[in-house]
């Protein structure tokens, strides 16, 4: 008797698409971030008071430059050429996993444990973006 094991139909993914939907990840795990932190006590009270980490125009500017980069390489990752995507994709990937792993560490409070947790997926998610870049194959 014929044995008969099922296999689903795959398909094989571009990496264009894989970058850019793990970019979307990112950017929804910052935004759920910066949402969730309006409910650590206090911080609402700081940003109508200005007293916050983003009190000043340059730093508002800064972190407006860096929570731009993951919807920027949504786009980017689909439209630009493999080689410059490339590139891009494993320099931001580098800075912004890095960049977040050391807001995680940073915020070890009661309160900010949430963040943490969403830091440490930004910097898990940025690192494959990281890998999967670097090992783009050629054609």
């Amino acid at each position: 008797m014929e044995s008969r094991t099922m296999q689903y139909e795959d398909f094989k993914i571009n990496v264009k698409l894989i970058l850019s939907a793990l970019w979307a990840s990112v950017m929804f795990l910052y935004i759920y971030g910066d949402y969730f932190e309006l409910y650590v006590p206090g911080k609402a009270e700081g940003l109508l008071n200005g007293q916050n980490m983003l009190n000043t125009p340059y730093r508002l500017f800064f972190a407006t430059i860096i929570l731009t980069l993951p919807s920027l390489m949504i786009f980017l990752s689909l439209m630009m050429k493999p080689k410059w995507n490339r590139v891009l994709n494993i320099s931001i990937g580098v800075f912004l996993a890095l960049f977040t792993l050391l807001v995680g560490v940073s915020s070890f409070t009661e309160w900010r444990i949430f963040y943490v947790m969403l830091s440490f997926l930004e910097s898990i998610i940025t690192s494959i973006i990281v890998w999967k870049a670097w090992h783009w194959t050629k054609n």
